[in-house]
């Protein structure tokens, strides 16, 4: 494993049954980053989550996390990871600081070391002035930073989410993301996330999309939306398939079928609308034209939308 990975994996297979979860996967999340793993329902997120998190054994390939082996040293691992569901794990009947002293005593953090991280962590995430409140009492996103405190308490080096602002108002997600970025730029911590959300996901230092299972793509979102190659085309028309057809024999453009329209990317898009309703008067019914979205480089990877997914299976 690379000295500069926090995580490396390798030819990672999952299956549940017949269905093939996760399908000879390859990923490296460099130390120090934030790194997303963006996907919509059944793509498979999940499963690495539990993998990576290690609630589910390795069934092919080899995983490697902070420089341990998965299958071997999972003490290792555990001591060194902080893991944070999508589902609350607070007892809602403790206090703040009760929460967060019992989940540090899994860790054997105690005495006056606990009392010196509690402070601070409390301080990090603004709840020093909640930390004798019930749990139950306190809105969402303070319920979440709860669960921080406590995956955080033991100093890991890797801080694993599950869908971390599920459920959050948009003020309470970007409490967590500046929260997420100062454990990155002032501790060099690790984060590695799932999302659903394009909108998260752009604010990663990488991502990696995943589709059924499979490892589409994996770069920066800059760089992820330049690899689109120009701009974004959407034609509305009745018979898609036809003019999908038309376009790529008379232009010679990757025109395709998303969803009951055309779309295809050129770097001088605004030329092409003029062009398009010359030589297809009839058929048009209108044109639209965008910058390259992360979206757009869904569609393109997969050649589909992003929520044009399978039929939910409970599992993903």
């Amino acid at each position: 494993m690379d000295a500069a990975s926090a995580i490396d994996v390798s030819g990672l297979s999952h299956s549940y049954g017949q269905r093939q979860a996760i399908r000879q996967l390859d990923l490296n999340v460099a130390s120090g980053q934030i790194f997303a793993l963006l996907g919509p329902n059944g793509s498979g997120k999940t499963t690495l989550f539990r993998v990576l998190s290690t609630l589910i054994p390795v069934q092919k390939g080899q995983v490697e996390i902070l420089g341990f082996d998965l299958r071997r040293c999972l003490n290792e691992i555990r001591a060194r990871i902080g893991v944070v569901f999508q589902a609350a794990s607070l007892d809602r009947k403790l206090t703040v600081s009760e929460n967060i002293r019992h989940q540090a005593a899994l860790y054997g953090v105690v005495g006056n070391e606990l009392k010196r991280r509690e402070t601070e962590m409390l301080h990090q995430l603004g709840l020093s002035e909640r930390a004798y409140e019930i749990t139950e009492t306190l809105s969402g996103g303070l319920r979440r930073r709860v669960e921080l405190a406590k995956g955080m308490i033991h100093q890991p080096r890797l801080l694993i989410l599950d869908e971390p602002s599920a459920g959050l108002d948009p003020g309470a997600r970007s409490d967590l993301w500046n929260y997420l970025l100062r454990l990155r730029d002032d501790l060099g911590v690790t984060v590695v996330l799932t999302t659903h959300l394009l909108e998260e996901a752009d604010r990663a230092d990488r991502i990696g999309i995943l589709n059924e299972g499979e490892l589409v793509a994996c770069e920066s979102p800059d760089l992820l939306r330049a690899s689109v190659g120009g701009d974004s085309i959407t034609i509305d028309c009745d018979q898609p398939e036809q003019l999908a057809d038309a376009i790529c024999d008379r232009f010679s453009v990757g025109a395709q079928v998303v969803e009951g329209t055309v779309r295809f990317e050129q770097s001088d898009g605004h030329q092409w609308i003029s062009r398009l309703v010359e030589a297809y008067p009839d058929c048009i019914q209108s044109i639209r034209l965008g910058k390259p979205s992360l979206e757009d480089v869904f569609i393109q990877k997969t050649g589909h939308r992003f929520w044009q997914t399978l039929e939910e299976v409970g599992v993903d």
